[in-house]
């Protein structure tokens, strides 16, 4: 009798450390799919922009030619900078959001000023790199954009796509 009280003890305080460490940690597998999320959302965000020679803005196709060439990170345009959040200047290319970061909190693409509820202990940010030489063309004719996103463990998700240049002119 004692011994299977023993045996019965040590089965339910293994069952209990168990159920412990299970419920420890069952929040870790959504705080990972909601930085995927996060991830995958600004990456479209990134890809879905044109990938020109010239900035977008600052075409004019009566000149045939740019009056500003599209460079890494983004552009001033009549004085002011371009952002992710501005209706008057926004990202218009995928260069732009070279170095684009949120470090204290993710943010709606329509407002850069109220973070989004849930997301405020995520952080993300972005690069855009030339990688053309991999492909054997020239080196600014495709990039490589790599988006990095943080949940509140410390842990990292990252994304990558490529974009191909398909026309010096928007």
């Amino acid at each position: 009798m004692v011994v299977f009280i023993l045996v019965m003890g040590i089965g339910v305080v293994g069952l209990l450390n168990l159920m412990n460490r299970t419920v420890l940690h069952s929040a870790d597998p959504l705080l990972q799919k909601q930085a995927l999320a996060v991830a995958e959302s600004l990456l479209e965000e990134v890809m879905l922009q044109p990938f020109t020679v010239c900035d977008p803005a600052a075409y004019d196709p009566a000149m045939g030619a740019c009056a500003q060439a599209e460079g890494a990170g983004p552009e001033t345009i009549d004085g002011t900078p371009q952002s992710r959040y501005s209706p008057a200047t926004p990202f218009n290319n995928v260069n732009d959001y070279h170095g684009f970061a949120m470090n204290d909190g993710i943010y709606a693409i329509s407002d850069g000023a109220t973070v989004i509820a849930g997301l405020e202990k995520y952080t993300a940010n972005v690069t855009v790199t030339e990688v053309g030489g991999d492909f054997g063309l020239a080196a600014g004719e495709a990039v490589r954009i790599n988006v990095r996103v943080t949940n509140p463990a410390g842990e990292e998700v990252v994304l990558s796509g490529y974009r191909f240049r398909y026309a010096s002119t928007p």
